[in-house]
């Protein structure tokens, strides 16, 4: 039975029967249902993959439990039909043919590694979510004009390695960065089967994706507080990080006076505080963070001599960024001044801001109402694959509620209607990006 005589079946209630295929009703007359009992069950089972005894789940990129979720996840995309293969930077790729093979595909997916004792929503959804629409369209024989790509990220938790290598914004510095699991990123990428010495071949034209989608938890508290269903992304904050080194003199902590130290560790603390300050000072939801820190030589008898921090600013607007940054670096020379310490502050990650397409919320939002959802516009305040994609095509986001906010953490749960919601939207809405892009 092809697509077309699938939509008029599938309005008039006959199942699989096929009728002629001259018969073309609208697509938005009927929306169309994933297996949800398959999905979350599946969900389920893939948790079992780096499963900690708090229920929460360390599969960081490269550890021996991506590799085996890894594989898990390629036999569930040929059971879904798909042709399973990958690219030079260990991103998995299943491909199904369109009607059009002229056609650029359409692509959707997420990621499936975490963050060290993270949960098991935050990028399996997408990923097995994707899967099962593939799975739903291959059991209801139907073929889409374009061609669908399902694909599950490589290492998007420390820094959206594959998506960024698709989209050519990996740095090759970024290889020798040490993740998780004790690798490097170039050695991660040879575990799992890419090649780190050509990544150049990963890269995708713009104008080889027709549309990029991906399906998610909102990882904050905005939907479940307000009660909507569908969470329908406008946009995806930007992200900058910096490594920030305060220098100072290691001392002995017992014979020498207050007033004559130069405590980096103070410094730091400091700056904090400062960063703190001059992010909240402003008008907007940008948000500042400083997540690492580590002083040394870290013994208690001594004053330490130097201390390595992170430092992280996300907004909507990348020149805001720049703003806040600036600020926070003007500060830092007084705090140098005052501390009698000396502080540099080296960029090392960017992830620009990006705008999602209103060809692509617009039929998110009408999935959603046609399933009997509530849905909303809003903004995403963390960094997702899709941000990388944008460079390549327009783009769209769904969110389903994450309970009580919860992200990042062995709490994140999305109570199993929502999972079912989520891949239904998504389902529905790649027939109608399809329709219109065709």
């Amino acid at each position: 039975m092809n697509r077309r005589q699938f939509v008029h079946s599938a309005a008039m209630g006959l199942g699989g029967i096929s009728l002629h295929s001259a018969v073309r009703p609208s697509i938005a007359s009927q929306p169309f249902h994933i297996n949800g009992q398959r999905l979350n069950r599946q969900l389920g089972e893939l948790a079992e993959f780096g499963q900690i005894p708090n229920g929460g789940i360390n599969r960081v990129a490269y550890s021996e439990a991506d590799l085996q979720a890894r594989e898990f996840v390629r036999g569930l995309m040929r059971a879904a039909g798909l042709d399973v293969g990958g690219d030079t930077a260990g991103n998995i790729i299943g491909r199904r043919e369109g009607s059009d093979r002229e056609m650029p595909s359409l692509m959707f997916g997420s990621h499936i590694d975490s963050v060290p004792q993270g949960g098991n929503y935050d990028g399996p959804l997408g990923s097995l979510g994707a899967i099962e629409v593939a799975k739903t369209l291959a059991e209801q024989e139907v073929v889409l004009h374009h061609p669908i790509e399902v694909v599950v990220f490589q290492n998007e938790e420390a820094g959206k390695t594959g998506s960024r290598a698709m989209s050519g914004e990996l740095n090759p510095e970024e290889l020798s960065l040490v993740t998780h699991s004790g690798h490097t990123i170039g050695e991660g990428i040879e575990i799992i089967g890419g090649d780190p010495g050509s990544l150049e071949n990963a890269t995708r034209d713009p104008g080889d994706i027709a549309a990029f989608v991906e399906l998610h938890i909102e990882q904050g508290g905005f939907l479940e507080s307000e009660e909507v269903e569908i969470g329908v992304v406008e946009g995806i904050v930007g992200i900058k990080r910096w490594r920030v080194t305060i220098d100072g003199f290691a001392n002995h902590a017992g014979t020498t006076p207050m007033d004559d130290r130069q405590d980096a560790l103070l410094a730091a603390a400091r700056f904090i505080e400062t960063v703190n300050r001059v992010v909240t000072g402003m008008p907007g939801r940008q948000v500042g963070t400083v997540g690492q820190i580590e002083a040394s030589p870290g013994a208690p008898n001594v004053i330490p001599g130097q201390v390595t921090l992170s430092l992280e600013i996300r907004d909507l607007e990348m020149d805001k960024i720049d703003r806040i940054y600036e600020a926070i670096e003007r500060e830092s020379h007084e705090l140098a001044g005052e501390t009698k310490t000396q502080f540099s502050l080296d960029q090392f990650y960017v992830s620009r801001a990006a705008p999602t397409d209103e060809r692509i919320r617009r039929p998110i939002g009408d999935s959603a109402t046609q399933l009997g959802l509530s849905s909303m516009r809003m903004p995403s305040g963390a960094g997702h694959d899709a941000q990388s994609m944008a460079l390549l095509a327009p783009i769209g986001m769904i969110f389903i509620p994450s309970v009580g906010g919860i992200s990042h953490s062995p709490r994140e749960f999305s109570r199993p209607v929502d999972t079912v919601n989520g891949a239904n939207v998504l389902l529905n809405t790649i027939l109608k990006v399809d329709e219109e892009l065709a």
